[in-house]
C-alpha cells in the first residue's frame, strides 16, 4: 500500500461531470419529471387544507378537531410525498362529502407513483446504453432492486401520468362542489 495520498484532478473533470454521458434532452425531462412530482406534493397539501378545512363535525367533536387542524396544516407543508398521500386519504375518507372519482384506486395510484418518484429523485442513473436507455440505481427499503432502463420517452410517459393524478387530487376537491385553493375555477370558495 503507497503511503503517497492522491487525490481527484477536479480541474480535468468532463463538463458536466458526473451526467456528462446523458443528453441534454435526457436531463431535461428528467428534471421536468422531478419538478411534476414536486407539484403534485403541492397539489395535496392543497387539497388536504381543503378537505380538512370543510369536513363537517359533531358539536362536540368541534373543539379537538380545531386543535389537531393546525399540526394537520404544519404536515401538509412539511411530510414528503408518502405522508401526504395518507393525510390526503384521510381527509378525503373522513369528508362529508365524497368525490366522483375513486378514491382507492386514486390513493393506489398516488401510491405507484411516490414509489416511481423515489426512484427518479434518489437514484443513482447508469451510463445509457446505445438506446439511451438509462437504468438507475435504486434499491427501497425492502431490498427491491429497480431494474427498468428509463429513455427520454419514457420519462414523458412517467410525467403525464403524474400530471394525470395532479388532476385527479383536483377533481377530488372540485367534484365536491369546492374550488379548489389557489385557484379561480369554479365550487364554494374553500377560504374567503
Amino acid at each position: 500500500m503507497s503511503d503517497k495520498p492522491f487525490r481527484l484532478d477536479r480541474q480535468s473533470l468532463p463538463c458536466d461531470y458526473p451526467t456528462h454521458r446523458h443528453t441534454s434532452i435526457f436531463g431535461e425531462q428528467l428534471g421536468r419529471t422531478v419538478a411534476t412530482c414536486g407539484f403534485l406534493e403541492q397539489v395535496l397539501g392543497r387539497a388536504i387544507f381543503a378537505l380538512t378545512a370543510t369536513c363537517k363535525h359533531a358539536e362536540d367533536e368541534l373543539e379537538e378537531a380545531c386543535g389537531k387542524w393546525q399540526s394537520q396544516l404544519e404536515r401538509a407543508l412539511s411530510d414528503p410525498l408518502g405522508g401526504l398521500i395518507n393525510a390526503y386519504s384521510k381527509a378525503l375518507r373522513d369528508h362529508h362529502l365524497k368525490p366522483i372519482i375513486n378514491p382507492n384506486t386514486l390513493i393506489d395510484d398516488l401510491r405507484g407513483a411516490a414509489q416511481l418518484r423515489n426512484v427518479l429523485c434518489h437514484g443513482s442513473w447508469q451510463v445509457p446504453d446505445a438506446d439511451g436507455k438509462s437504468l438507475p440505481l435504486f434499491v427501497d427499503k425492502k431490498l427491491r432492486v429497480f431494474n427498468t432502463p428509463m429513455d427520454v420517452s419514457y420519462l414523458k410517459q412517467v410525467r403525464a401520468h403524474i400530471t394525470d393524478l395532479v388532476c385527479s387530487v383536483i377533481d377530488s376537491v372540485s367534484s365536491v362542489g369546492l374550488q379548489f385553493p389557489g385557484d379561480v375555477g369554479p365550487g364554494d370558495p374553500v377560504w374567503e
